[in-house]
């Protein structure tokens, strides 16, 4: 993940977004809030799921850890 901070995302709902990472911290740039490491390990262990309305209640800032973790750019190929 840390290798594609800055660059373009989208959320499901095509809404474009970037992201940097200080230290275990994600820094959504649509969004004053920040996500843990501990959220997008939560999520990966569900993945594939088909939406952020699948983790809604299970992580912070649903629709970027959905978009990050679907991302061709950062998902595994066996997913």
């Amino acid at each position: 993940m840390s290798a594609c901070k800055g660059q373009d995302f989208e959320t499901k709902t095509g809404k474009p977004f970037t992201y940097d990472i200080v230290g275990d911290v994600f820094h959504p740039s649509r969004t004053d809030y920040n996500i843990s490491k501990a959220d997008f390990r939560k999520a990966l262990a569900l993945v594939p799921f088909d939406g952020p309305g699948e983790i809604n209640t299970i992580v912070r800032g649903p629709a970027y850890v959905w978009a990050v973790l679907h991302d061709k750019r950062i998902r595994r190929s066996d997913w």
